[in-house]
């Protein structure tokens, strides 16, 4: 999971929705898709989940099934602001194979039920302001099915971040299992391994499907305190409609050598009558305030107050205006020499109003007012 694409301090996962499911690029050189037969355009349902005491957002993906090992039906965070799959391994590898300090791997890999794990180790670590987090484990492959009675797909086999225990490196707490599940969509290559990439990129389609990905409009009336169903968010592979007469506004992406495409938008942002130029990340994964940075903000951060108007115009022309409220669209405006972040970050809220699409193919984001 690649948390250079996220300000980290909002994406921290709460343990809220640990039992979510348990009862129910130009792409970088290094990264190379295993090829299966094409699969025809596939649409998926998502689970929506609010928590009663923040109000924070939250979208999931059940992943049901990993190699040969059918699994709990974890929920995985939808998450369009980072890069790749992350998922703990307990409950999934055998109890004896995993330790405190790693899993029992003897050579370069070992394969256990369909699952591939490499000797390669990384450590994830993200936080900001609010403290530090870690995650411990290495480069895995396995087939992939996402979603689970309601509609699934299988996946090639696909690289991933396979992790074992994840810290708060502040208090010195070891997190509850699968407390940091991602599913990462956004372009680019991971942080992690260069191998990794978004789950979503991998699969081969039909000839006239393009590779990328649209999310519908969220249903603002699913976000309760339990994991509610909401059919057909998730459309994977990009028909001719979407890309050439559906209305999206389509934002070429720069392209960086080390992380690949980034999902960063130059825009304009305006609040309260101030307007700062920057670039914004629209982040699925950040489940309640939205930041904007401001360089010349005379306080590190502070929020918006209620019937606060904020607008962005982006450099392709998409507009999109909102107004804050005590439960919707909550705003803080920081300033970079403080957050240690340049970007502007539209939390889960930006997608109750709008539809968003991810051209994998042509590396480009699609953005479309509801």
């Amino acid at each position: 999971m690649d948390k250079c694409y996220f300000k980290a301090h909002h994406k921290v996962l709460t343990l809220l929705f640990l039992s979510l499911f348990a009862a129910s690029c130009k792409k970088d050189p290094q990264v190379n898709p295993i090829s299966t037969s094409p699969v025809n355009f596939a649409k998926l349902g998502l689970y929506e989940e609010a928590a009663s005491s923040t109000q924070s957002r939250r979208i999931f993906i059940a992943c049901s099934k990993l190699g040969d090992i059918t699994t709990q039906n974890y929920g995985l965070v939808f998450d369009t602001g980072s890069t790749g799959m992350t998922i703990d391994a307990n409950g999934i590898l055998p109890a004896s194979m995993i330790t405190s300090d790693g899993f029992q791997i003897t050579g370069d890999s070992i394969v256990v039920s369909g699952i591939t794990i490499t000797s390669q180790k990384a450590v994830i670590s993200y936080g900001g302001v609010d403290g530090a987090i870690s995650e411990y484990g290495n480069l895995a492959y396995a087939n992939v099915t996402i979603g689970d009675g309601h509609g699934n797909v299988t996946t090639p086999r696909i690289p991933f971040f396979l992790y074992y225990k994840v810290t708060n490196l502040t208090t010195g707490a070891q997190l509850a299992a699968h407390s940091a599940d991602v599913f990462g969509v956004a372009p680019g290559v991971s942080a992690t391994s260069r191998k990794i990439a978004s789950p979503l990129s991998y699969f081969a389609l039909a000839s006239n499907i393009t590779s990328g990905f649209r999310l519908a409009q969220l249903n603002s009336a699913n976000f309760l305190t339990s994991a509610t169903y909401t059919a057909d968010l998730l459309y994977i592979g990009l028909t001719p409609a979407d890309l050439n007469s559906s209305n999206f506004v389509m934002h070429p992406l720069a392209y960086n050598a080390i992380s690949g495409y980034s999902p960063n938008i130059a825009s304009s942002i305006t609040y309260n009558g101030k307007t700062v130029q920057g670039t914004i990340l629209f982040d699925t994964g950040t489940p309640l305030t939205t930041i904007v940075e401001d360089p010349s903000a005379a306080s590190n951060s502070a929020a918006l107050p209620a019937n606060s108007s904020v607008s962005i115009t982006t450099g392709q022309g998409f507009n999109y205006q909102y107004t804050t409220t005590s439960t919707f669209n909550l705003t803080e405006v920081q300033n970079p020499s403080y957050s240690k972040d340049n970007r502007t970050i539209f939390s889960i809220d930006f997608f109750l109003n709008n539809e968003y699409l991810l051209d994998y193919a042509n590396n480009r984001i699609g953005l479309k007012n509801n």
